[in-house]
């Protein structure tokens, strides 16, 4: 019996099984480093919207620590502005639970004297055209926190105007504005209390210098 052609074409179908599995593994790591590109991009960015780039001299995305707290919403990422080696700013991203439609992820840019200079959602699951003026792209509803500052006796005012403060809420939709003042509120008295610790610990994020 003559196997020859048969071992032939086997071999042959086995070289190209390896090249086609090698270039799909190439494609997938070239993709997955163009969609890291992307993201890091993105979050620089925002990191850039919330402090602003007259505020720091270091790279804010490596100076960053890891940590976890209830009153963020769990694990998140706290990067650091510094001056002159000295950390005059923070952009602290937080979790509002309570949104109408889920969790609102956003990021609040703070400096030392708890003025905020920046906030963003990243991420939210609210209804078009009611929920998502939360969204600067949507709405400057945002902006409202610019410049604003906070202490722990001007808490009161930290909520929308439904419930005494004096943040507005949206036309028909109370619940989205209400979880992300009554966050970003939680975020700036979590950096009041915890500045120092903040501003000293060692950087930890995942590339992180």
């Amino acid at each position: 019996m003559n196997t020859g052609p048969l071992f032939k074409h086997g071999g042959i179908l086995a070289a190209f099984a390896i090249v086609t599995t090698g270039l799909i593994a190439l494609t997938f790591q070239g993709t997955k480093d163009r969609i890291a590109e992307q993201v890091l991009a993105k979050r620089l960015a925002i990191l850039n919207e919330v402090i602003p780039t007259t505020m720091h001299d270091n790279a804010l995305y490596t100076d960053c620590i890891v940590v976890q707290s209830e009153q963020l919403g769990g694990q998140q990422s706290v990067y650091r502005s510094r001056l002159n080696g000295e950390v005059n700013g923070m952009a602290i991203e937080a979790t509002a639970k309570n949104g109408y439609s889920g969790d609102i992820d956003m990021i609040v840019g703070v400096d030392s004297a708890m003025q905020v200079k920046g906030v963003r959602v990243l991420q939210h699951k609210e209804t078009p055209g009611l929920g998502d003026k939360v969204e600067l792209s949507v709405s400057d509803w945002i902006l409202s926190f610019n410049e604003q500052t906070y202490t722990p006796s001007n808490r009161a005012l930290w909520r929308v105007k439904k419930d005494g403060g004096q943040f507005d809420q949206f036309t028909g939709a109370t619940i989205t504005p209400r979880a992300v003042v009554n966050t970003v509120a939680d975020t700036l008295e979590y950096a009041q209390k915890n500045w120092d610790q903040l501003a000293t610990t060692a950087s930890n994020c995942e590339g992180a210098s």
